[in-house]
């Protein structure tokens, strides 16, 4: 890997204005039509830095306006929330009202140059010098570089993107210096504190310090080095992240004793394994398989539920009827269907990506443990990405450094021949190695095979929803409870005073299965749910997918009576005629 003085400042800082200003002037202009803050992840963590700021107790993770009138537990770290705080406090006292504006344009543009400095540092360890540019290019080309790290994006996705390109780059320079090694496991513990989805990258890259140790006995220091590290950085991550009175309670969702105990029982293995005279592969192979069937044991013997995963305690009703309905949670062939733009634009230089490991890893003999670490993380990445679309998180950016390393070897390739199909394979590469580019491809194919474009008049109507203009009215009145779709709850609580029962948070399991009983089942019922929790508004935006409702959906209920215009008269509209939010007031019987 190329030093960091061959990297110097002048070229990222030239790459992160170029990018951080594309991404600003198109968040800019589309601030018409497509609300800044448009996740409802972002909402809830912009709920969660205000309440911080606000005084809210470091271990209170409870959002006390949802699963309205009892609150609503987040599962959320804060360790993103802490500097997102400070961003905002430090804007507060020059732009006033308007800090959260400048918040979402600051921090994630903040996150940027991070992104394209590792991505550039990768790039040039496995291609070279030529490689640099490529790799500051293309992160900002990719649609999870536009999705992730461009203004109004508050989420922990981008944090944990960093961690984990910080891991790859620690596990190339994983035998050069202590600190790597160390870097790697803290990189890991803090992204396992951060949230649960980066676990299956923390695992491989456990997984790859110990086979680089069974390839090479001198990694055992490194190895060990490695362990250590990630044992205190998660178990500092459960001391900050969890009451001290719950340190002991097991949970699969968040930090936890559970992989607080697998972190440090990993530490313990590899420290023992550095120490042991293993000389062949072999032994060394044999010894490191049966401490991980060890640890494995002794975690299912002492919490069985974790076999169930993350997900393992959520009712089966709402398994089927929401969490598999959530447009990440489908795997890449039906993303596909739903959306051929966004999976093709992902999954294209990921495929390069792969096949250029595969190529490097047979003609690299001299750098091929680079390549073969550089290639099972990617195809672990990507093996997630078919199983579900949320995976591109991690594949994407791991897929840039190594299309950078393509572009340099095809531009050394083509230097000095003549004919255009060197020509083509330079250009070929680059398009398809910028999610971007493939992208406009396949929406002009799309667009021409379907000029109607029935999708993007829904995301319009959606958008109309979740602009900040669309909750003045309702934002005018005193503080009440609301019933409202799933996905409209976390935008609420951000523009408004009143409290939700639903958001799209699973460990609220009840006010989920409220809010879709409401507007699926039958109104009587639907009436008796209100009461329960004294609530009085309810608001909907007919553009939201949850508003065409369940398939086994009553015939008398919220949803099928709106459709008719023949809701009962206990439910009394307040909005305005046309406006993106439909608001009723309740009467009380």
């Amino acid at each position: 890997m190329a030093m960091d003085d061959r990297i110097g400042a002048l070229r990222p800082a030239i790459a992160w204005a170029a990018t951080a200003g594309a991404y600003a002037l198109k968040a800019t202009l589309s601030a018409v039509t497509t609300p800044l803050v448009l996740d409802t992840d972002d909402a809830m963590r912009l709920n969660e830095v205000h309440d911080l700021l606000a005084g809210q107790g470091w271990f209170d993770l409870v959002q006390h306006r949802l699963n309205t009138p009892f609150g609503g537990l987040i599962h959320w770290s804060r360790l993103v929330d802490v500097p997102e705080a400070v961003v905002l406090g430090a804007l507060r006292p020059l732009f006033g009202p308007g800090a959260d504006v400048a918040a979402a344009y600051v921090w994630p543009l903040l996150l940027l140059g991070p992104l394209l400095w590792l991505s550039a540092r990768l790039a040039m360890r496995l291609g070279g010098r030529g490689a640099l540019w490529p790799g500051l290019i293309l992160p900002g080309l990719s649609l999870i570089g536009i999705a992730e790290f461009a203004p109004g994006r508050f989420d922990h996705h981008a944090p944990q993107i960093l961690l984990s390109l910080a891991m790859l780059a620690c596990l190339l320079e994983f035998g050069r210096h202590p600190r790597f090694a160390i870097g790697a496991g803290i990189a890991a513990g803090v992204a396992l504190s951060i949230g649960i989805e980066s676990l299956p990258i923390v695992g491989a890259t456990v997984l790859a310090a110990g086979l680089l140790w069974v390839a090479d006995d001198r990694m055992a220091t490194p190895m060990r080095d490695l362990g250590l590290g990630f044992a205190a950085a998660t178990a500092l991550g459960l001391a900050q992240g969890v009451p001290p009175a719950n340190w002991l309670v097991p949970m699969t969702d968040a930090i936890s004793v559970v992989y607080a105990t697998a972190a440090v029982l990993t530490g313990l293995a590899f420290t023992l394994l550095s120490i042991a005279p293993l000389r062949s592969p072999a032994t060394r192979l044999l010894a490191g398989a049966t401490a991980c069937a060890v640890i494995v044991a002794a975690l299912v013997g002492l919490w069985p539920s974790i076999l169930r995963g993350p997900y393992g305690m959520l009712d089966p009703w709402l398994v089927t009827h929401w969490l598999d309905h959530i447009s990440e949670a489908v795997p890449l062939a039906q993303s596909f269907r739903d959306d051929p733009v966004y999976a093709a634009a992902v999954g294209v230089p990921v495929l390069i990506a792969l096949v250029y490991c595969a190529w490097a890893i047979a003609r690299y003999r001299a750098a091929r443990r680079d390549w073969l670490v550089v290639g099972g993380m990617l195809a672990l990445s990507a093996a997630i990405m078919v199983l579900q679309i949320r995976g591109t998180r991690l594949a994407v950016p791991l897929a840039a450094p190594v299309c950078a390393a393509l572009l340099a070897q095809l531009w050394r390739w083509q230097l000095g021949r003549r004919g255009i199909a060197p020509v083509l394979a330079v250009s070929g590469a680059a398009v398809g190695s910028a999610g971007l580019a493939v992208a406009l491809i396949t929406a002009l194919v799309t667009l021409a095979t379907d000029p109607s474009d029935a999708a993007a008049a829904g995301r319009a109507g959606r958008n109309a929803c979740l602009m900040p203009s669309a909750f003045t009215a309702i934002a005018a009145l005193p503080p009440e409870r609301i019933m409202a779709p799933i996905d409209l709850g976390s935008h609420l609580l951000l523009y408004t005073p009143h409290a939700v029962v639903a958001a799209p948070y699973h460990r609220n399991q009840q006010a989920l299965l409220d809010a879709l009983h409401f507007f699926n089942g039958p109104i009587g019922e639907a009436r008796a749910i209100l009461e329960s929790r004294g609530v009085t508004l309810v608001v909907t935006c007919p553009a939201l997918k949850e508003m065409a409702g369940l398939d086994d959906r009553a015939a008398d209920s919220f949803i099928s009576l709106a459709a008719r215009g023949s809701l009962p008269d206990w439910l009394v509209v307040q909005s305005a005629a046309g406006a993106p939010l439909t608001i009723y007031s309740v009467r009380p019987r």
